[in-house]
């Protein structure tokens, strides 16, 4: 018995990574919004009842790809920042900036689903919370291990960002006070901001191609968080 349900969990596992690609293609092809069950059902040659055993609804299904661009979008930035000296907060700030741009230009579809326009009527549940978060901790992990002296002093938020600020430092970095986490959350948008403009063509005509261009921002960007020089 318990071979039996092995293979049937591989089985289940298969046609589930088929049922993804094939929401992938889709996706390339028709967008996010017009994604359909019956579709996919019907490239795949299964009935609709079949697929709704592994995806209840539509909304399922966009999660699961939601929640796997997310993974993989982390995975590349945590195993490019693993690879800079753990000494030099510069590096590790570039590798990260780089992995980002380099996955989304080679996942441009991924990459507009979770950080493009939303899906009409979609709310994404608190499962993707977690895997959304694994770019901005590594970025954290940047900010927490370059040396305190060189960190950016700025202004001191006050008021409402504050209080927003001071929850999100509890939540996820202690070790940081609310200007620099602020200086942080800045990179951090600056960041998604440029690849979004160069990946959604707002930059044909000014900084096309953007290679350069974003090389010398990830520089600036060091420069606004207080990361030393690398030696």
């Amino acid at each position: 018995m318990a071979a039996i349900r092995t293979a049937r969990q591989r089985a289940r596992e298969e046609l589930t990574l088929e049922i993804k690609e094939e929401a992938r293609r889709q996706l390339a092809a028709e967008g996010a919004q017009r994604l359909s069950l019956r579709a996919v059902a019907r490239e795949l040659g299964m009935v609709s009842s079949a697929l709704y055993r592994y995806f209840p609804s539509r909304d399922d299904l966009l999660t699961a790809l939601i929640i796997d661009a997310y993974n993989a979008l982390g995975e590349r930035a945590e195993s490019a920042v693993a690879t800079a000296p753990e000494a030099d907060a510069r590096a590790r700030w570039r590798a990260l900036c780089h992995a980002v741009r380099d996955w989304a230009g080679a996942n441009p579809h991924e990459y507009a689903l979770v950080y493009g326009t939303p899906v009409p009527g979609y709310q994404a549940p608190r499962a993707t919370v977690e895997p959304a978060a694994r770019v901005a901790l590594v970025l954290v992990a940047v900010m927490c291990g370059a040396p305190p002296a060189e960190r950016p002093q700025g202004r001191i938020p006050t008021g409402e960002l504050a209080e927003q600020l001071g929850s999100l430092a509890a939540q996820i970095a202690p070790e940081l006070d609310a200007a620099v986490l602020a200086r942080a959350l800045i990179a951090w948008t600056q960041l998604f901001g440029m690849v979004s403009f160069e990946l959604f063509g707002h930059l044909v005509g000014s900084a096309d191609p953007a290679g350069p261009f974003f090389a010398q921002a990830v520089e600036e960007m060091a420069d606004f968080l207080g990361l030393p020089a690398s030696p």
